[in-house]
């Protein structure tokens, strides 16, 4: 097939992808539960204002949001989800309510045909929609009020400093008096009410929730829906079919024989421009923030089991699980997209041969923004979750509370700033290859038109307000966390490492060309739409359900013959003898293709099934694919392309292939210990809870905090400590390439070009 044919697919793919995720949208916005402006008792007393749900949603990002367990799902592990816990309590309360007024007894008490009639009395109850839309108002019995109330009470001395109630606190993970203000306080008590109220009720002229019946809460017949289970196997037949055909495509497609390999580098000799040297230290920067993320994913490990305390140490009053977590799920994303966006900069001027003016103080004045955005947010966020601030200031300056997206709208705003920036620095530094003919050209073409996706998506984080509903926010944050992150960088990184191939001989234009084509097709073909399916049980319409369901099936399709991808870039070690010098980075590639099998294929796709999820959203079987997806291919692949830099970057006799063995096994061998030893099994543990019990019961500190799960957390130390060794080996050899730039040229007579010093990195 042509590459014209490809473009054509590509524009009709890309095109109606983004006009039925559009359709969505407005679908979800039409139907999101509704924020009442009050919600009364039967006697007419008010229980909870439209203002009281909106400003506590705020009062709750300030605490860190999505940081301190979950809403709908989405968010931390630790802490319970409190859509869950709230509508859990609420039934309890009014169960046990009736029951003690009737039989004079608790409710677990009663003999099983009692418990039957008032669990069917308490269906009718929650379920019902109460909701006029005439008067915006929702009405509740006077015997819910009741146990709304007592809820309440409990969530007000729970976010206090209430000494009855601080075991519960550190078995959470949540700071004592972490929301001194008792007005924010009841307000956060009246957000979590609505996000259980839109779990529990049923749509107009439904029998379904707002949520599709998520949680699962048998106390309400909370099960899942006849469309849940329906979607969820015509995704795994349509995973079959997707994978038999594109192997029926890639047996029939015709291989090319082996290209023949240049007898030297063909980059040995190249010179960097300055504006290449000064990319040098971002990637020492990646490798600073790298290792500052390990050591806070380590104390936000521990208080899994210490919620208060790091080894006895009591640190939560300074820095508290909310902001380990945030600052840990932060640095991830900066330093990740720092490797990305430099190796941008760097390879530009290369594939180019242009150096524009003024380049190297655009590249110099974007790495100092980076800083003020990295330090200003972290520091914002302290001061959001530590409360100093007020709701405002800390909606701009503090925590947004949505997980990846933390950072106050202001230091989102620079961001976006810096990525214009560096949009503009690449494509200018691009464009001499755009222009000129160029046998890679469509990759060259699909590495700029993925520069501008990567600029201008980041636009999508300013699509939602302080006011804005929850279910709206959660779909344009998917935009940045699957679309920006998983999609068009994903792109980006794919055209890279395609044109280094082709720049080192190693792999014919015409292959490249096809190859990044196709693959961008199919992946885009399930990834756009597969969006979708972070918003199953979000307050969505069943419509979400069923498109997020087939096209997140899509997504793994690709990952089925991923193997062949990884037999290749380790068949390109072995092409040349000089190819060693790239030995490394080349096998952080492959690492990449493994993980991406396991990580986002085979614990994406476990996840990814409605019926799946419906039991599993929100527990350790989601970190396990976050850790091995996030880390084992984006990170893997920002080391990857780092190194690739730093080969054209750094004195070649400086370079430690030794250290970087011992880095590569650590890293892989610790992300692979931290999966099975702890993460996957603890998640397995929560799976048979949620199924039995309910999603409560799977968060409760009867399971997170039972002996056999504090002891599988514990088994994250070997990995955990594997991995910090790794990072600090990745530490050591970059410090080794810093201190050999200072010194002397060594003077080798006859010396050729594979052996002749480029530069230092730290420029």
């Amino acid at each position: 097939m042509t590459t014209k044919k490809l473009w054509l697919i590509l524009a009709l793919v890309m095109t109606a992808s983004f006009a039925v995720l559009g359709l969505q949208g407005r679908e979800i916005h039409r139907e999101a539960p509704p924020i009442p402006a009050q919600v009364v008792a039967a006697s007419g007393s008010v229980l909870f204002t439209r203002d009281d749900i909106q400003t506590g949603q705020l009062a709750w990002e300030s605490m860190g949001g999505q940081q301190v367990g979950s809403i709908w799902g989405h968010g931390g592990y630790v802490a319970p989800d409190w859509s869950a816990d709230q509508l859990h309590r609420e039934s309890v309360a009014l169960l046990d309510l009736w029951a003690g007024r009737e039989y004079g007894m608790l409710y677990a008490s009663l003999d099983t045909e009692k418990q039957a009639g008032l669990k069917a009395r308490l269906k009718a109850e929650m379920r019902t929609n109460t909701y006029d839309p005439a008067t915006r108002t929702i009405t509740v019995s006077n015997d819910r009020a009741a146990a709304i109330r007592e809820v309440k009470a409990h969530y007000k001395a729970l976010l206090s400093d209430d000494p009855a109630l601080e075991s519960l606190r550190e078995q959470y993970a949540i700071a004592n008096n972490p929301v001194p203000d008792e007005g924010r306080r009841n307000q956060i008590a009246a957000f979590y009410w609505w996000t259980s109220w839109g779990a529990a009720t049923n749509r107009p002229d439904s029998d379904i929730t707002y949520t599709s019946n998520w949680p699962h809460e048998p106390l309400i017949d909370n099960v899942p829906t006849s469309a849940n289970i329906v979607w969820s196997i015509a995704s795994v037949l349509l995973l079959i079919v997707g994978v038999g055909g594109l192997a029926f495509w890639h047996a029939s497609t015709k291989h090319e024989d082996h290209v023949v390999v240049p007898t030297t580098d063909p980059l040995g000799s190249r010179k960097p421009t300055p504006s290449m040297k000064a990319t040098g230290k971002y990637f020492l920067t990646v490798i600073a923030l790298f290792l500052v993320q390990v050591g806070l994913g380590a104390i936000t490990a521990h208080y899994s089991v210490e919620g208060h305390d790091f080894y006895g140490i009591p640190i939560s009053e300074w820095i508290p699980y909310a902001i380990t977590r945030t600052w840990h799920t932060q640095i991830a994303i900066f330093w990740i997209a720092t490797a990305w966006l430099a190796t941008g900069l760097y390879i530009a001027p290369m594939i180019s041969g242009h150096e524009p003016r003024f380049q190297r103080l655009g590249v110099n004045v974007l790495w100092c923004a980076l800083l003020v955005v990295v330090v200003g947010s972290l520091t914002g966020e302290w001061l959001g979750v530590q409360q100093v601030l007020d709701l405002d200031a800390n909606w701009w300056f503090g925590h947004q509370g949505w997980e990846y997206v933390d950072l106050g709208r202001f230091w989102q705003t620079l961001l976006f700033v810096g990525l214009l920036l560096w949009l503009l620095l690449v494509g200018r530094a691009l464009w001499p290859a755009l222009k000129s003919p160029n046998a890679a050209k469509p990759v060259i073409v699909v590495l700029f038109l993925s520069t501008i996706a990567i600029a201008l998506m980041y636009a999508a984080g300013f699509m939602w307000g302080k006011h804005t509903h929850i279910s709206m926010i959660e779909y344009w944050r998917w935009w940045i966390v699957h679309l920006w992150v998983e999609g068009f960088f994903e792109v980006f990184a794919t055209a890279v490492i395609s044109l280094l191939f082709v720049r080192l001989g190693l792999v014919r234009a015409a292959t490249a060309n096809l190859a990044v084509m196709f693959g961008t097709i199919v992946f885009m073909t399930g990834g756009v739409l597969g969006t979708l399916h972070h918003l199953y049980f979000t307050g969505t319409p069943v419509s979400v359900l069923a498109v997020g369901s087939m096209f997140s099936a899509l997504e793994v399709v690709p990952l089925a013959l991923i193997g062949f991808e990884a037999f290749e870039n380790w068949r390109h070690t072995k092409a040349a003898p000089w190819v060693s010098l790239y030995k490394w980075p080349i096998l952080f590639f492959v690492a990449v293709a493994f993980w991406n099998l396991l990580g986002a294929g085979v614990f994406g796709f476990m996840i990814n099934p409605p019926l799946s999820l419906y039991y599993i959203q929100g527990l350790n079987t989601t970190a396990t694919h976050a850790h091995a997806a996030l880390f084992g291919v984006y990170g893997m692949l920002g080391i990857g392309l780092l190194l690739f830099c730093f080969r054209g970057l750094a004195r070649r006799e400086a370079w430690n292939d030794k250290l970087l063995g011992w880095t590569f096994w650590l890293l892989n061998g610790g992300l692979a210990m931290m999966v099975f030893l702890s993460l996957l099994p603890v998640g397995v543990i929560q799976a048979f809870a949620s199924i039995e019990h309910g999603v409560w019961y799977a968060r409760s500190p009867a399971v997170i905090h039972s002996p056999l799960v504090e002891m599988l957390v514990w088994m994250r130390m070997p990995g955990d400590v594997t991995f910090s060794i790794g990072a600090l080996t990745l530490a050591i050899f970059a410090g080794r390439l810093v201190i050999g730039s200072f010194r002397p040229v060594p003077v080798v007579a006859g010396a050729s070009s594979d052996t002749a010093p480029a530069a230092t990195p730290a420029e």
